[in-house]
């Protein structure tokens, strides 16, 4: 694995990760085809692109799978709310080791209903 992908996925990132990502099911009865790309190149290669502004196009091989299957696994797990939940898992962490400081939070108001209709 690169230096890059064990950067952007530290191993306590993966852990987590992988508390929340579906299992995949591959089904080749036949035999062959291509190795599936890892999981954990994918995710660094996203995480690249939504930190680096390059776009899916511009991703460099370095990760390994290709920027399609890159966005394509993107999609997968934007479906499966992956995303949400390790949000989630990371603030639940965060705050079992008393690493979260709540003294400034925001709340958007868009979440809370108004009161008689926002007059």
């Amino acid at each position: 694995m690169t230096d890059l992908v064990e950067r952007l996925v530290p191993d306590e990132l993966w852990v987590l990760f992988r508390r929340v990502v579906p299992p995949t099911v591959v089904i080749r009865p036949q035999g062959g085809g291509r190795r599936r790309a890892g999981d954990r190149e994918a995710l660094a290669a996203i995480i690249f692109v939504a930190t680096s502004g390059c776009t899916w196009r511009q991703l460099p091989p370095v990760f390994g799978p290709a920027w399609p299957t890159v966005y394509r696994r993107f999609a997968q797990w934007s479906r499966d709310r992956v995303w949400a939940k390790l949000y989630r898992v990371i603030l639940d962490e965060l705050g079992a080791r008393g690493e979260l400081d709540w003294s400034r939070c925001a709340i958007d108001s868009v979440s809370l209903r108004a009161a008689k209709g926002g007059h």
